[in-house]
């Protein structure tokens, strides 16, 4: 058993801990309550993008130019939003084992639609070129230990970000489809559900698919799919012309979609560490606790073993 002097210092060091992580933790809940206020507040917003670019997808489910040009899929560009920083429990470990299984079985990444219909790829799996932007200092180096390439980092939109600052990232991908260096396009990110669960999602965002972002849009608010509410099909009139459209508005809607995941993750980001940080000091609470009483119980036998020896030595005085 360890002496009195080496528990007294564990102990010391572990509520010096605690304190650093109860501090961590308050931290990360102010910057958690920031994050979902912002996330709820865009929410309203992106539900009704989607639903613009729902019904403006199905408008021109014919069309086929631009961001809804759909190709036989033998190249995909993934976005993947993780954390600068550790410390957030497995919320970076989550979205990169989903990343990694697409990879390794991606019979989903290969899959493109037209409307209803789909497009099964060709190429062999191994074949499939899959490469990778990232929004975060952590999924860089797992990214590179997957062995995949990056061709563009954005390490400082992990926090609230502005919709400007986006603008750079969705630029990106948007003129590498047109460009038709991918022919699919999809975001890695964890989307908010509240502060003790966090859901690791894989959405495509190119080319734009009426049917993944009706999913998307049931995700957010079934209220009316579990009502049976059918919602009425929007008509739209489209002025000047479908290429000013394609050319004005659905790079605006693809920026919102970016912004949102970006939003998203970095709500649950905070919450996962806020948790991380609240589990770290209670476990030192419960550590030093332990400790403490294992101490006493030291002092109390030589406590006890002192008055043995002083009474045996006075027994044998008389």
């Amino acid at each position: 058993m360890s002496n009195s002097k080496e528990i007294r210092s564990r102990i010391k060091s572990i509520n010096n801990t605690g304190k650093i992580t109860r501090a961590m933790e308050m931290v990360s809940a102010a910057k958690m309550r920031k994050s979902t206020e912002r996330v709820l507040q865009i929410r309203e917003y992106a539900h009704a993008a989607w639903s613009v670019l729902t019904n403006l997808a199905r408008a021109f489910e014919n069309y086929e130019y631009g961001l809804l040009a759909v190709r036989e899929v033998r190249s995909v560009l993934v976005v993947v939003i993780t954390s600068n920083r550790g410390l957030c429990g497995s919320f970076n470990a989550q979205i990169m084992k989903k990343v990694k299984e697409e990879i390794e079985h991606p019979e989903k990444l290969k899959i493109n639609r037209i409307g209803t219909k789909k497009i099964d790829s060709p190429v062999a799996d191994k074949d499939l070129k899959i490469d990778f932007i990232t929004v975060g200092r952590k999924g860089e180096g797992l990214v590179s230990k997957l062995g995949k390439e990056i061709i563009a980092a954005f390490p400082e939109l992990t926090y609230l970000p502005g919709i400007d600052e986006v603008r750079p990232l969705s630029q990106i991908v948007i003129d590498e489809y047109l460009d038709k260096k991918y022919d699919k396009v999809v975001i890695a990110y964890t989307d908010y559900v509240s502060t003790m669960t966090q859901e690791p999602r894989i959405r495509q965002i190119l080319p734009i698919s009426k049917i993944d972002l009706e999913k998307q849009i049931a995700e957010m608010d079934n209220i009316a799919k579990k009502s049976g509410i059918v919602k009425p099909r929007m008509e739209y009139k489209v002025e000047p012309s479908p290429k000013t459209v394609l050319k004005h508005v659905f790079p605006r809607l693809i920026e919102m979609q970016l912004y949102h995941a970006i939003l998203e993750s970095n709500a649950s980001k905070e919450s996962a560490r806020m948790m991380a940080m609240k589990s770290a000091t209670d476990a030192a609470k419960e550590m030093s606790e332990e400790l403490t009483l294992a101490y006493n119980q030291i002092r109390q036998m030589k406590i006890t073993q002192e008055i043995a020896e002083i009474s045996a030595g006075r027994a044998a005085l008389e």
